[in-house]
């Protein structure tokens, strides 16, 4: 059996699907490195939006969606950018996503951590609106007993005037938080809002205070994230980070060497890419745990290609292939995006991902996910 598939110049080429998935064992939680997953959300197919109303989002299939990432002992990155959090979800959904998936965590013994920003600024705001802004949901997510991820503000990049007005804010969240957080320093290729993060475009100058943010407050800080996609980079700051403090990849283009390390350390994870490689990353990393550094690299470096194209330019509709991968799967009934988001990426785009996803194994039932292809192949008027 074979489907026609579009390729990028639009002609249409034959490929035969594999028949059986990634076979997964199940195994214990992690030894050798942290890993967390970056959750995407489902949207509610029948709610009656638009692409500028309140996310409509169904509950239960995104909840199930987070248990499946528990039982392969990942951990959940909730209310990130995967969620579609500036790009669909605001904060009231976003609030309502950190309650019900940190209960949720709780009943099922997931570990979980969640986003805090300051997205109910609407419009130009001060440094002291910026900072009660990211208290209020800081303060939301420590109430619902999940670990606190400080995320890059687009309000403080457009409030701040230098690095001293990043150290003044950021250094007064370290000094209230009641448990050690995690850095998020979210480049502007996911968002471009961003640029001049730190106070400066200078990558060196703003490593710099990023750097003196830590330093200042090394008991307060559990790790950062850095989603700069320039392994090199990450390397030199995980290098020079204080003793405890970990570096959790966000690097969705080089993450197998950088979690695999060198002889002077390893980076732990935080990826949107292991949304819908969760079970495969998952076996990789317990082989890892063995001292099986050959092994690991074995199993993921081939996924690489699969998320370089996920997150091609522009990176930040990523999102469209995670959900896109989600509905193959079988993870949700429909592919649906809060935001209408599912129009951000082209057919080309799906079909090649669906290549690689497919090649890799992603899919739990290969044959329903060629059904749902060509439903999909169909609606753009490819006849198979």
């Amino acid at each position: 059996m074979t489907i026609r598939l579009p390729d990028a110049s639009g002609a249409l080429t034959a490929y035969e699907p594999r028949f059986e998935p990634f076979a997964v064992t199940s195994g214990t939680p992690f030894t050798s490195r942290t890993v967390f997953s970056a959750a995407h959300v489902v949207a509610d197919p029948f709610a009656d939006t638009s692409p500028d109303s309140p996310a409509a989002v169904d509950w239960d299939a995104t909840l199930a969606f987070r248990r499946h990432l528990w039982s392969h002992g990942l951990g959940v990155a909730e209310a990130m950018d995967t969620a579609q959090r500036g790009m669909g979800l605001d904060w009231a959904g976003a609030a309502e996503l950190i309650r019900r998936s940190s209960a949720e965590a709780k009943a099922v013994g997931g570990r979980i951590a969640c986003g805090v920003g300051t997205d109910q600024l609407t419009g130009p705001a001060s440094l002291a609106e910026v900072q009660a802004a990211y208290e209020e949901q800081l303060a939301l997510v420590e109430e619902s007993g999940a670990q606190a991820i400080l995320m890059a503000s687009r309000a403080l990049a457009a409030a701040a005037k230098g690095p001293e007005d990043y150290l003044e804010v950021y250094g007064h969240l370290l000094r209230q938080a009641s448990e050690p957080v995690v850095l998020h320093w979210l480049g502007p290729m996911f968002d471009p809002a961003l640029e001049g993060y730190w106070g400066s475009s200078d990558l060196d100058a703003a490593t710099g205070t990023f750097l003196d943010v830590i330093a200042a407050h090394p008991d307060k800080v559990d790790g950062i994230k850095v989603s700069l996609l320039e392994a090199q980079r990450e390397i030199d700051i995980r290098r020079r980070l204080p003793q405890g403090v970990r570096c959790y990849t966000g690097d969705d283009f080089n993450y197998p060497e950088l979690i695999a390390g060198d002889d002077q350390g390893f980076s732990h994870a935080l990826l949107g890419i292991f949304d819908p490689l969760g079970p495969l990353a998952a076996e990789a990393v317990r082989v890892l745990d063995t001292g099986n550094t050959a092994g690991f690299r074995e199993l993921l470096d081939p996924t690489v290609e699969l998320s370089r194209h996920l997150f091609q330019a522009p990176t930040r509709f990523y999102k469209t292939g995670v959900v896109f991968l989600a509905w193959l799967a079988g993870h949700q009934t429909h592919f649906t995006m809060v935001g209408g988001l599912q129009s951000a990426r082209s057919l080309p785009h799906f079909a090649r991902a669906y290549r690689l996803a497919d090649g890799l194994g992603l899919f739990p039932d290969p044959k329903l996910a060629e059904e749902r292809m060509k439903n999909l192949l169909a609606l753009y008027g490819v006849t198979q």
